[in-house]
């Protein structure tokens, strides 16, 4: 006995005062049917014998009921979500494009400082040629500017192209790695039962990449620079610090690199500030996605439902919800732009200052003698250009914070993505195996619901190849959740299913997937709209009653928006006949479909698809005439339990008390 079926026993047993053992298999008596109709079939049931309790005997414990496993993500530090992103970036094939860019950048900006040096230099001679009213040299300097500029600008412009092609490029890599893991087989489905962190991928996968993806370019590329100015001019601002001198009490000295400490202690308080002002900018960045997402979920909900909501009129209450998600998308905004406000109170005035500040800590230079006016120019220029790279972390904290906060929901994102079979291993599951005898069997299969109740309990039953069965139940009784199991997306239960080979299986649900595109791509679903020859595309559509649509066959629409459900549904029954599987399932497949449709697509069982297996869930009276024996499926408190009901000699009335509940 597994583990799971041990728990669901332990659940019955506290639920009813039975014992775990003394299982017997007896037939149930021949319910009386309506008058004219002759007796319904025998039914084989599971019925626990009740066996008297001693005396005395203590109750057993109470176990605690399933919690179905979630996904959860305690967050690490930026460096670790970054480092391992950066992993996955090296494992990548894209790390070529992305590292050539990357290199290209770092080249054109050390041509950039290079650049930087010469306008310094020029500044000092400059300022010293207009100070000496020399107009040749004036002139000169002129032109020097110009060639020197001219550089500077085709530096810039050639880093803005690639620093632009580098978000493309890491974009490009980062939609296609989260994309390849959400859509391994049953992954995106089973991320939508993982709780909190599984809700709106859509927008993990579009708005919080591509913030992610050019904030990481601009804010590394930026930080680069910076890194190089400050490696440049602060050598050089060391060595001005020299010609700014003090003079007290008639002796004159200088401090060493005293222009330097300025510009590191100016740095040090602005950056102190910042993070403490800023620091909540991080969470509320988080808090307004989350909104945001919501708001869009809601938004396209309606538009998706605006048939259903206008034949309800019910235009009023979605206002109501849509304005409840509005307001919390307002409030996370009117909440970061006070923080945003507090914020500039320090980065505003820490630029206003900066305008200031070096020409007030080099004065004592100027006025001592030490300094010329053009002296003065390029320490204040090195001066500015160290305290431009040292107030990075200042200016671009709003961006810091805005970047931390996509890192964190991309990371947790992934984190769900890749460890969803490890968190399946926490708990006791389904096992899916394949049949030796390819066929499909239950052993004990017990299936939980997400909220721990057990739906169905100790199914067991096994469908050989070319058997047609259909499954009936109360709504509720775990009917389709059972065809969940055996396509391996409900892993919830226990008990052993063995399946058929998964290549040979083919699920139709109530409403077919209608992928975006044509009509042709729909019938050839999930293979390429040129897989199967144009004249058997044609053919299905005319076989299953669709022939008017020929037209259409390669026109873009949305189908799922102007296809009826019921033409939805002849739609899969028409990609059924192109994949001719060996094994199909049909959950409510027929639901939308009259009778004469209804006879017709079930037909292809008999003629073109004649041999194929055919597990049914359906409700629909005259389904049981395309099946050869049924399964009931029938509620109990500790579960729905699988009735095999065999079918009387007389086929004029097939299980016609189908429908009795035990």
């Amino acid at each position: 006995m597994t583990r799971g079926q041990a728990f669901l026993r332990r659940r019955v047993a506290r639920d009813h005062p039975c014992g775990d053992d003394d299982f017997v298999v007896i037939p149930s008596e021949e319910a009386p049917c309506s008058p004219g109709r002759p007796s319904g079939p025998q039914e084989h049931e599971c019925r626990r014998e009740s066996a008297p309790a001693a005396a005395g005997t203590a109750a057993p414990p109470e176990t605690s009921d399933f919690t179905p496993p979630a996904a959860t993500y305690e967050g690490r530090s930026a460096a670790a979500e970054g480092f391992a992103l950066l992993k996955t970036l090296w494992r990548s094939r894209h790390r070529r494009r992305i590292g050539l860019l990357a290199a290209g950048i770092a080249i054109v900006l050390g041509g950039n400082m290079y650049g930087q040096i010469k306008l310094n230099q020029w500044q000092g001679a400059f300022f010293d040629a207009l100070e000496q009213l020399q107009l040749a040299a004036f002139g000169h300097q002129l032109l020097v500017f110009l060639v020197i500029v001219g550089g500077l600008l085709a530096l810039v412009v050639g880093q803005t192209w690639m620093l632009e092609m580098l978000k493309v490029r890491l974009r490009e890599w980062l939609t296609h790695h989260l994309l390849d893991v959400w859509l391994a087989p049953g992954r995106a489905y089973r991320l939508g039962l993982a709780g909190q962190i599984g809700v709106n991928p859509d927008q993990r996968l579009e708005e919080d990449t591509r913030k992610l993806t050019e904030l990481t370019a601009t804010l590394g590329v930026g930080l680069l620079q910076a890194v190089l100015l400050l490696a440049t001019f602060i050598g050089i601002l060391w060595s001005l610090s020299t010609g700014v001198v003090f003079k007290y009490n008639g002796a004159s000295f200088s401090i060493p690199g005293y222009m330097v400490w300025c510009a590191i202690l100016y740095a040090l308080i602005g950056s102190a500030l910042t993070w403490r002002v800023g620091l909540p900018l991080i969470r509320l960045n988080t808090e307004r996605y989350a909104r945001e997402a919501e708001l869009r979920f809601a938004l396209v909900r309606v538009s998706e439902s605006a048939e259903s909501i206008a034949l309800f009129g019910g235009e009023a209450d979605e206002r109501r919800q849509l304005e409840g998600n509005v307001e919390r998308v307002v409030i996370s905004m009117r909440r970061l732009s006070g923080a945003l406000s507090q914020l500039t109170w320090i980065t505003s005035g820490y630029g206003w200052l900066a305008i200031v500040v070096p020409i007030l800590v080099a004065s004592p230079g100027y006025f001592s003698g030490g300094l010329t006016i053009g002296g003065m120019m390029m320490v204040v220029g090195a001066f500015n250009q160290v305290q431009a790279s040292l107030r990075w972390f200042v200016d671009r904290f709003p961006c810091i914070a805005d970047w931390r906060a996509t890192l964190h929901r991309i990371s947790a994102f992934k984190a769900a993505v890749d460890r969803l079979d490890e968190i399946d291993e926490t708990t006791e599951s389904i096992e899916i195996a394949r049949h030796p005898d390819n066929t499909l069997s239950f052993e004990g299969v017990s299936v939980l619901l997400a909220d721990g109740r057990v739906v169905i309990a100790e199914a067991t039953a096994e469908i050989g190849p070319g058997e047609r069965v259909l499954i009936l139940g109360e709504s509720g009784a775990g009917k389709s959740t059972l065809f969940r199991a055996v396509a391996g997306l409900w892993k919830w239960g226990g008990g052993v299913i063995r399946i058929p080979d998964p290549a040979t299986m083919m699920f139709m649900p109530q409403r077919p997937y209608l992928p975006l595109g044509t009509l042709a791509a729909a019938l050839t679903y999930p293979h390429a709209p040129d897989a199967f020859a144009a004249a058997d595309v044609e053919a299905a559509l005319k076989r299953v009653g669709l022939a008017e649509f020929l037209p259409r066959l390669h026109r873009e629409e949305r189908l799922d928006k102007t296809l009826s459900l019921g033409q939805q549904q002849l739609v899969g029954f028409a990609r059924l006949l192109l994949h001719r599987p060996a094994w199909v399932f049909l959950d409510e497949a027929t639901s939308a479909l009259d009778e004469v449709s209804q006879r017709r697509v079930m037909s292809i069982f008999d003629e073109e698809l004649a041999g194929t297996s055919v597990i049914s869930i359906g409700h629909r009276p005259g389904l049981e005439t395309f099946h050869t024996r049924a399964l009931h499926l029938i509620r109990r408190p500790d579960g729905a339990t699988l009735h095999h009901t065999i079918p009387p000699p007389d086929d004029a009335h097939p299980w016609p008390c189908l429908l009795q509940t035990a």
